[in-house]
């Protein structure tokens, strides 16, 4: 029993590190080829060298480290060639996610994807990026979860922290007030029942971040 008490600690502490390092990446306090050494960061959290290595084998997995011979773990890099074809590919699903899930939105879901614009509005105001890009990929990342597909969803969470990176480096703030109209003006689009006119749009704002150089 104590045992897999201490199971369940380790792996808490272990998700708490994860969570701080990924928050501490995309913030840009760690930059591609910084090296995050074991003994330093468990010298950071004050813990043991166990969760710390758990944590970075998670980060490897999400792709934000990479294991680099004589450096030990690496912040992974993300090129403009990754990013154009993520994008490439986010504007052939999204026009799929919109043409599955639209005929199934009820009142209650674009409830709820308002709700991720009004999140949006407070982190505009509080210039907190990172809030604007998660409330951003939530509005999205709900036509795919309603899409009825499953593949294109798992694609989805595998696309949206390296695009959750790159915006975070490349938005700055005085180009975020649009984003809140933006995301209202889409909603109601979707309001409409218009698919046509909703897949268009959808490709249009996403064709807007080439404004951040990609």
């Amino acid at each position: 029993m104590n045992s897999a008490n201490g199971t369940v600690i380790s792996t808490s502490i272990s998700q708490q590190i994860y969570d701080q390092i990924k928050q501490d990446i995309l913030a840009g306090v760690y930059t591609p080829g910084d090296r995050l050494l074991v003994l330093e960061l468990a010298d950071r959290f004050k813990v043991s060298q166990a969760p710390v290595r758990e944590a970075l084998e998670r980060l490897r997995y999400s792709e934000l480290v990479i294991s680099s011979p004589n450096k030990g773990s690496v912040v992974s890099d993300i090129s403009a060639k990754e990013i154009r074809e993520i994008f490439e590919l986010r504007e052939l699903l999204e026009v799929y996610a919109i043409r599955q899930a639209l005929p199934k939105l009820t009142s209650s879901d674009y409830d709820h994807m308002e709700r991720s614009v009004r999140l949006m509005e407070e982190a505009v105001e509080q210039e907190d990026i990172l809030l604007i890009l998660q409330a951003d990929l939530d509005f999205h990342g709900y036509l795919y979860e309603h899409s009825g597909n499953q593949m294109a969803l798992d694609i989805w969470d595998r696309m949206k922290l390296k695009m959750k990176r790159f915006m975070a480096i490349s938005l700055k703030v005085d180009t975020i007030e649009f984003m809140v109209e933006e995301h209202l003006s889409l909603l109601e689009l979707l309001k409409s029942g218009d698919v046509e006119t909703a897949e268009r749009r959808f490709v249009q704002h996403m064709q807007s971040y080439k404004l951040f150089d990609l």
